[in-house]
């Protein structure tokens, strides 16, 4: 059983999370094998998955540096883990188990998902059935393979004090030590869906504080990170360390606020870090270098949001991310802007579209471009590329889609948003200059690019697109996108899609 929150829309920010439990239902004599056909929603079958997560050294354009040399500086990459999506829900085979049966298909959980197409366009990259204690062993993939991509630890979504998704949080905190003593787990009450009082809450913070894992300061204050912290008063959360401290436990309170703003002054005297949620629009990031001044005013270090995309199918509602422009000027923001720490927003929301997680859709081509960024932020060199890379992003289908047959609630481009745009993204991280051959569907493309990092962008077409760097007659790599963008669709998918020619 899993107690999946509901999320209403909000036009700015974050929704509202209500705990939901779903209903692992048994198909008997049914199992949904491909679930909607060429909408990017069905497990692709012609050719192989993309790589499981394992460190490996050859799969970024530069060295990413020894963990010892990352954790030496005090910046800290933090990434969002959503308890409800772990990687395997029922530890069954990816073509039938509870993500394809449930959440990809608009059929799942006896129909609750019809009217927006399924709760889900993608999912974790599958994971094979595991012996034993296999939930444990799913989290422990998942440490390693955030701690091999240079994060710092997890801040956990506390959803809820019972249930299926506060006992994945005492698995985390577990797979975290048995994987890395390093690795830490910042506390998140999410104050959107708990509803209780300041003692209730103390107390149940208290139990997770017991163990290694949970994050604390170098002088042993507990980190306390509330998202949507103003849903209580300031009063409230004093209630809430004064209760700690009767156990023994000192706070170090870190509010993540949906409005910065109004909020600053008044969380400060009982505060040590301040954040925002953020937005997820490459456009809407000019408030950033005024939230760090203030909170750096105030005395306070700055947890900058870092995102790629969010796309809600329930909710009806989507950012133009500008396929990597907001990933990348988020990024930036955090590295120019002086913040201090960062959450990436989210691991592993799926319901969100906002997965940086290697995904059957990207594999792991936001997470290897994140940690380009993080190296640089953590060590504050930019690290030298040293193999040629290329990642190519694009959606599966264009904007203007308004007939989804199997979806009658279509999402909308969130107001404030960037202008929805159909185009393909070609990033390149070179050693040198190289000519890029690239085809979106029918129509070729040649281009010369420069030395580092540059994208440019080509107008979407049907069909698979394929990029080629060459360097005089020799091919030095090429990717080709696994899923092809198509103008007639069943459900509406306007995530975009990753690939690289590393993986």
């Amino acid at each position: 059983m899993t107690d999946h929150p509901a999320r209403p829309a909000h036009p700015h920010r974050r929704p509202t999370r209500r705990r939901r439990r779903t209903l692992f239902a048994v198909l008997a004599g049914l199992l949904l094998l491909g679930v909607i056909a060429g909408t990017g929603l069905a497990l692709d079958r012609s050719g192989p998955a993309p790589r499981a997560d394992r460190a490996d050294t050859t799969a970024l354009p530069f060295d990413l540096p020894a963990a010892r040399v990352l954790r030496a500086g005090p910046h800290l990459v933090f990434a969002h883990y959503f308890p409800p999506y772990p990687l395997s829900l029922d530890n069954q085979p990816a073509a039938h188990d509870y993500y394809a049966r449930n959440y990809l298909t608009p059929q799942g959980e006896q129909g609750r998902h019809a009217a927006y197409g399924g709760l889900l366009r993608d999912r974790p990259l599958p994971v094979p059935r595991s012996p034993g204690d296999w939930q444990l062993a799913d989290l422990e993939k998942e440490v390693r393979t955030a701690r091999d991509a240079g994060l710092d630890g997890f801040t956990v979504d506390l959803l809820s004090l019972t249930g299926p998704n506060r006992q994945r949080v005492d698995l985390l905190l577990r797979a975290a030590h048995r994987v890395d003593p390093g690795f830490r787990i910042a506390l998140m009450p999410d104050m959107t869906s708990l509803h209780t009082d300041p003692r209730t809450l103390a107390d149940a913070l208290a139990r997770l504080a017991a163990s290694p894992a949970a994050h604390r300061l170098a002088d042993g204050r507990l980190v306390v990170s509330p998202f949507k912290a103003e849903a209580q008063d300031p009063a409230w959360w004093s209630q809430v360390t004064a209760r700690l401290r009767d156990h023994g436990i000192r706070t170090a309170l870190v509010p993540v606020f949906l409005d910065f703003r109004a909020n600053a002054e008044r969380f400060a005297p009982i505060s040590y870090a301040f954040s925002s949620w953020g937005n997820r629009s490459y456009t809407r990031q000019g408030d950033v270098p005024g939230d760090v001044r203030l909170a750096h005013a105030l005395g306070k270090k700055w947890m900058q949001a870092v995102s790629v995309q969010d796309a809600r199918p329930n909710q009806g509602v989507y950012d133009e991310a500008g396929n990597t422009a907001t990933l990348r000027s988020t990024w930036n923001h955090a590295i120019g802007d002086g913040a201090d720490w960062v959450q990436l927003t989210t691991w592993n929301d799926y319901s969100e579209g906002s997965q940086f997680a290697p995904s059957l859709h990207n594999g792991h081509t936001y997470l290897d471009i994140s940690s380009y960024y993080l190296t640089r932020f953590k060590t504050g060199a930019w690290p030298r590329i040293v193999r040629d890379t290329v990642y190519v992003t694009s959606r599966v289908q264009f904007t203007d889609t308004r007939n989804a047959p199997l979806q009658p609630r279509l999402m909308r481009p969130r107001p404030g948003t960037a202008v929805p745009r159909d185009q393909v993204e070609v990033l390149t991280f070179l050693t040198a200059p190289a000519t890029v051959l690239a085809q979106v569907g029918t129509v070729p493309h040649t281009y010369r690019a420069p030395v580092g990092v540059h994208a440019r962008y080509l107008e979407l077409s049907p069909g698979l697109t394929k990029a080629v760097v060459r360097r005089g007659d020799t091919t030095v790599t090429e990717v080709t996108t696994r899923y092809p963008a198509r103008r007639t669709v069943t459900v509406q998918d306007l995530q975009y899609y990753g690939v690289s020619s590393r993986r």
